[in-house]
């Protein structure tokens, strides 16, 4: 068995048709009918199932499919772990958050001490993470739900306090805490649907006893204290982006339920980590680590 039989296995299981298989490989087809052929008889069984010029994976072609896909995936994982071993190419960190908040004074200081590295940011939902992560198309992700996956290896960093924002001259301005029941009523200004922060404050409204009324949702958190300010509802804020919200507009502490969130960092187990994202993700694990009130959730 040659891996050049695999790879003409894998394109036609891909395309499930010889001859835009044959296309894409650029070969004849009678080359790459005869591949597969000599291919099914190592294994002793018929990989696709044929009717005149259509073609179909059988569940004998399904099964072996499913471990070319994990060998040629720790082909390429080795391929990356040897380029960075021998310093072929300089560090490049494909970094996913939630919370974009921490970037700009993290991954400054980071690259302060790695200046030849490079790193590509994303704002991903939670949903979305796990999908990258298993694909290989982002190395770690910082998060404040843990990505789910069979693979997935998930850090609690920090855990913090979420207030309530309200906007000028609101009934509740002078407060100092209150109970979550108090704003049932009120418009609220959130996270699109999908985002872990979105899901989470969502649960707290349902602690509280209520369902809220979304006056406004979107995928730009800076806006979102904008829009307070405005007078057009309230909002949740947890204690790292207030602090990133000029100019404040008030802030409330929520009395009951407990209003928490733990900030994580997920990578893949499978996925090989060069060099320049073990340094990463070492020095993420220290700059939480180094913030006043660290507390990380259990």
């Amino acid at each position: 068995m040659e891996l050049l039989q695999l790879q003409y296995f894998q394109t036609v299981a891909r395309l499930q048709h010889m001859t835009k298989a044959a296309e894409e490989l650029q070969i004849a087809q009678p080359s790459l009918s005869k591949t597969i052929a000599r291919l099914e008889e190592d294994l002793g069984v018929p990989l696709f199932d044929r009717h005149g010029r259509q073609i179909r994976l059988n569940p004998f072609g399904k099964t072996f499919l499913a471990r070319v896909e994990r060998a040629f995936l720790e082909l390429n994982e080795g391929r990356r772990e040897i380029k960075d071993l021998a310093g072929l190419h300089e560090g490049t960190i494909t970094l996913a958050v939630t919370i974009p908040r921490i970037l700009p004074e993290l991954l400054g200081s980071f690259l302060a001490q790695y200046p030849n590295v490079r790193i590509r940011q994303r704002i991903e939902s939670t949903s979305s993470m796990t999908r990258q992560l298993e694909s290989g198309n982002i190395d770690l992700c910082i998060s404040s739900a843990a990505p789910e996956g069979p693979d997935i290896e998930w850090k609690p960093l920090i855990t913090e306090e979420i207030f309530l924002l309200i906007p000028p001259g609101h009934r509740l301005s002078g407060s100092q805490s209150i109970p979550l029941r108090e704003v049932k009523d009120e418009p609220f200004i959130t996270m699109n649907a999908g985002y872990g922060f979105r899901n989470l404050t969502d649960g707290f409204c349902r602690e509280a006893g209520f369902t809220p009324n979304i006056a406004f949702e979107g995928d730009q958190p800076d806006i979102i204290g904008s829009l307070v300010r405005q007078g057009l509802g309230v909002a949740f804020v947890p204690a790292l982006s207030a602090s990133g919200v000029t100019p404040s507009p008030e802030r409330l502490r929520i009395t009951s339920p407990v209003c928490q969130r733990t900030i994580g960092m997920a990578w893949s187990k499978r996925r090989y980590l060069s060099l320049a994202a073990q340094r990463l993700q070492q020095f993420i694990v220290d700059y939480f680590q180094q913030m006043p009130g660290h507390s990380v959730g259990q």
